[in-house]
């Protein structure tokens, strides 16, 4: 193994890079949810606080009938499982759009290196131009996805060398770098069948592994774009809070003082299941439990320029 894989695959695209020092069920910082719900959890621990001790310390009669709250729990739960189902769903999608997209950018860089004829120093130039832009197109679907537009400067220079020379960011005309890069690509596939070096089975064949990265890099747009619609959140913020609200004076005779950890828990795990869907309803972010998009195209990168720089120098037989 080359000494410049130490640090690509698989610790770069590893979902772990050392072993867990604690279980997960007492981990409550790196990964969870638990920072963006502190504040409705301390907000209904306080409350159920002051209801407690109105109640029976000012002898005033705050319950009211537990019959309703299971009622409540049924439409409360079926909203968090359409809530949490939804956004894992978008996750999943993403997450096989990088995986579809990676494999198509694998199987043109390893046709376009072995297969397509480079009998001269420009054809060769040429075709090592194309595999950096697909690379590149890697890079610049994860930045459009974050909305980091234009061509990247000297800060990401993994980014900068893949580009091909005099390339222009046009986003302020409405066209996005990977449709720019797309061009490219389907460029020298056209070039290659005018001259004869790929046949149409070929060309076509290769355009469509093209068409299948833009296909793809389209879906992860509509996830990016289509946000789960704000009347929904609304409604599910509304329900949650009115349900937490009124919990505390439907178990207040029951429980007493008891009432306080129990409406605590109930939050914790409510919110928390909100805040899950929450998190990764976008998933192309950098958010913890985001797609580990960066691991993953660096993975890419590495791998590819392993190769092709193998390629070059005319030791890709060792490959086979």
């Amino acid at each position: 193994m080359p000494a410049s894989r130490v640090q690509s695959f698989p610790w770069y695209h590893s979902g772990r890079h050392k072993p867990r020092r604690w279980p997960l069920v007492l981990r409550f910082v790196k990964g969870s949810v638990h920072a963006s719900i502190l504040g409705p959890i301390i907000f209904y621990t306080l409350f159920t606080t002051l209801v407690v001790y109105v109640d029976q310390h000012l002898n005033v009669n705050l319950g009211v009938p537990s019959t309703v709250t299971p009622s409540l729990s049924i439409v409360v739960g079926l909203l968090l499982v359409f809530r949490n189902s939804s956004s894992y769903e978008r996750f999943w999608a993403g997450r096989q759009d990088v995986g579809h997209i990676v494999s198509a950018v694998r199987n043109l860089a390893r046709y376009f290196m072995l297969c397509a004829p480079n009998e001269n120093e420009e054809d060769r130039q040429d075709t090592e131009k194309v595999v950096k832009a697909l690379v590149a197109m890697l890079f610049a679907i994860r930045s459009n996805l974050r909305e980091d537009w234009g061509v990247p400067d000297a800060d990401e220079p993994d980014y900068q060398d893949l580009l091909p020379a005099g390339i222009q960011g046009h986003e302020n005309w409405g066209v996005g770098l990977p449709v720019e890069l797309a061009f490219v690509v389907e460029k020298y596939i056209r070039k290659g069948h005018r001259r004869g070096s790929f046949q149409a089975p070929q060309a076509s064949m290769l355009t469509t592994q093209l068409n299948s990265i833009v296909d793809n890099y389209g879906h992860m747009e509509t996830i990016k774009l289509t946000p789960i619609p704000v009347c929904y959140q609304i409604h599910m913020k509304q329900v949650l809070s009115l349900y937490c609200l009124f919990l505390p004076f439907s178990i207040v005779d029951e429980w007493s003082w008891v009432s306080v950890p129990m409406v605590t828990l109930i939050t914790f795990t409510l919110y928390g299941i909100e805040g899950i869907g929450q998190e990764i309803e976008n998933p192309f972010g950098l958010d913890r439990n985001d797609i580990k998009m960066d691991s993953i195209i660096r993975d890419t990168r590495q791998e590819t320029l392993v190769l092709l720089e193998s390629w070059k120098q005319g030791k890709d037989d060792h490959f086979i």
